[in-house]
């Protein structure tokens, strides 16, 4: 489908062009930008309402300020829509998240614009102010604008950034983008505040009024501008309180205004230009503008996939028979069953309630049902306190995100071996989303950690018995549940639970040629694997690990007695992982096996669809097979001659 950017939007290579534009035609500009995010995105999917809610922010910044030679640092880079088309991308636009085509976040290698890549929320503060306190070093003269979300503004990195942003003494614009939303509405008492400040009248109407005095007031030896800044300072916090939350932190705050106002974002970016020093821009808007259904809906319109754009329809894939459910939401009604069942159970997510799907529990059950905000280390550290207190604590976290809280999963969990069941969703490849939210590395991880059991499930139903497992009172360790992105494999999942007993593994399949060891997902694969390998006239041996700490070392001890080529399988990173496991094993008793790992590679895995990227990394059924075929070529070719 041919889609066309609008008159305007077609001139735009870079933003030299948008600045040829006259001020009244910024307007079109924006109608045009948001318009042609909507046609793409409806078309080729991607995420949708982050993008259309900052177009006129995203229009006045590079209007306003020398790109890329100023650097500009988009928080997470749900909203970098309009930035890429600005800068150079938008006849490739049709390629974003797809396989071989342009990232769906700021990436460094791929534009000169993109100043720092992202994905994880809360780096932009940092990251801007560290190049503007190079910039002071080099004696240059450019600006450093971070643009971040109220959201992404929960993070304790945030918080870090701007305490050190405000005694810096170098000139960076730090722009809240407050639109009360992340991916889910956003929770806590900062939401709260900004609420006070959004909401008062009287605050605001006097502050309107102050800056008007304050521009008139002579400036001479009666009456300095030290003293007029002094005197605003003085009226702000008489009149709010709350208000002094950013200037605390040194930071000179300006705001709110109408984020969705291109002519006045444009006079205030060009005014603050001539401010030296750390400063905060509150903007108000609204995310999903323009597009009402995602203003009205602006979760389920956060990546709808794909859309009529004139009826707002989402195309749902439809079948013939029963599907799989998504392993998340097998998650999310699993623990509602586990927890009518057991009042010791709660649930903890950080910002990710409707993704993990514990909104269902923090429907039903919201005294037992936490979303903490971008807050991944108080996610884990808040789940160790209750174990304290005898709750079972299921802390749903995504694998990458889990990195981020390393330090506590160490420090407050596994030292003091506290029966935390940490969930890491969407472990393994992701697919659309890339690099930065792949969850390759957790098995690496968390396998060097002392006190800790790892398991993953090969499909819904050993989702549920790991989760029945982890909940027991019997449990006394901390207890890691990873599980990929999407569906499973069973339509009919919800199976009575059973007991799994720790590091026991199970044989799926006997055989006589070659084992083929399995951890969690990934197992589907080895299986369709050996239906084709029969073909061959080969007999594989399949076993489902299902712990990756501790080993079942029974289950090895026949393997590497009975083979001599095996064949390992993971959703995780090769180096470290699952297959470094069963080699550790291997060495430590004296086994000797040709042994082939399969699994993400130790380089960085773009984006694409799970299946394209599953056969790049080399572990889906064909790579399983073709790695069997090649390590027994010999009783394959005897096969063939036989035959």
């Amino acid at each position: 489908m041919d889609i066309t950017p609008g008159p305007l939007l077609t001139t735009i290579n870079s933003p030299a062009d948008l600045k040829q534009l006259s001020r009244e035609q910024l307007h079109q500009v924006c109608d045009e930008l948001r318009q042609y995010i909507i046609d793409v995105v409806s078309v080729h999917g991607g995420h949708f309402a982050a993008s259309l809610g900052v177009v006129e922010l995203t229009v006045a910044l590079h209007y306003s300020y020398n790109t890329p030679y100023d650097q500009l640092v988009w928080d997470v880079g749900h909203q970098a829509y309009g930035h890429k088309i600005l800068t150079g991308r938008r006849d490739a636009f049709h390629t974003n998240r797809k396989y071989g085509g342009i990232s769906g976040f700021p990436k460094r290698s791929e534009s000169e614009y993109d100043t720092f890549g992202v994905g994880h929320s809360s780096t932009s503060i940092s990251a801007a102010l560290g190049m503007a306190m190079a910039a002071k070093y080099k004696g240059e003269n450019r600006k450093s604008v971070a643009v971040i979300g109220d959201g992404a503004l929960t993070a304790g990195l945030a918080f870090e950034g701007m305490n050190h942003a405000g005694v810096a003494d170098s000139d960076i614009l730090i722009i809240l983008n407050d639109n009360c939303m992340s991916i889910d509405p956003n929770v806590g008492a900062l939401k709260e505040y900004l609420t006070d400040i959004t909401t008062s009248h009287t605050y605001n109407r006097l502050k309107d009024d102050i800056w008007k005095a304050l521009g008139k007031l002579p400036v001479g030896k009666n009456f300095t501008r030290e003293m007029a800044s002094k005197l605003e300072h003085s009226i702000k916090g008489f009149i709010n309180k709350s208000s002094n939350l950013f200037e605390a932190l040194k930071l000179r705050y300006f705001g709110p205004i109408d984020g969705n106002n291109i002519t006045k974002l444009v006079d205030t970016l060009q005014d603050l230009q001539k401010i030296p020093g750390p400063k905060l821009l509150h903007v108000l808007t609204v995310k999903g503008k323009g597009y009402a259904l995602a203003e009205k809906e602006q979760t389920l319109w956060h990546a709808p996939g794909l859309f009529d754009k004139i009826t707002g329809e989402i195309y749902k894939k439809k079948y013939d028979t029963p599907q799989p459910p998504k392993y998340q939401d097998v998650f999310g009604h699993t623990i509602i069953e586990l927890a009518e069942k057991n009042d010791k159970i709660f649930g903890v997510t950080p910002a990710m309630p409707s993704g993990s799907s514990l909104k269902f529990m923090m429907d039903k059950m919201p005294d037992r049902a936490f979303d903490v905000g971008i807050c991944e280390q108080h996610a884990v550290t808040l789940s160790a306190g209750m174990a304290t207190q005898g709750m079972r604590v299921f802390c749903n976290i995504y694998s990458s995100f889990m990195q981020r809280a390393y330090d506590q999963v160490v420090h407050d969990v596994a030292i003091q071996k506290l029966p935390v069941v940490l969930v890491l969703d969407r472990a393994g490849l992701v697919g659309e989303d890339g690099p930065t939210h792949h969850g390759a590395y957790d098995i690496a991880y968390m396998r060097c950690i002392p006190n800790i059991i790892i398991s993953a499930p090969m499909n819904e139903s050993e989702l549920r018995n790991l989760m029945y497992t982890a909940q027991l009172d019997s449990m006394e360790y901390p207890f890691v549940i990873r599980y990929p992105r999407g569906q499973g494999v069973l339509p009919e999942w919800r199976t009575p639970f059973e007991e799994i007993p720790i590091g026991k593994g199970r044989k799926l399949k006997d055989g006589q040629d070659i084992a083929i060891l399995t951890i969690g997902h990934p197992g589907n694969f080895a299986t369709v694997a050996i239906r084709e390998l029969k073909m061959a006239g080969l007999n594989p041996a399949h076993y489902d690990l299902r712990f990756v700490k501790p080993l079942d070392e029974a289950l090895l001890h026949e393997v590497f007695s009975k083979f001599d080529k095996v064949v390992t399988v993971e959703d995780g990173t090769v180096t470290g992982g699952f297959g470094s496991a069963i080699l550790e094993f291997m060495v430590q008793h004296n086994y000797k096996a040709e042994v082939k790992i399969l699994g993400i590679p130790d380089e960085i895995v773009e984006h694409g669809t799970p299946k394209e990227l599953y056969r790049e990394c080399g572990y889906d059924a064909q790579a399983i097979r073709e790695t069997v075929l090649a390590m027994m070529k010999d009783k394959v070719t005897v096969n063939q001659l036989l035959g």
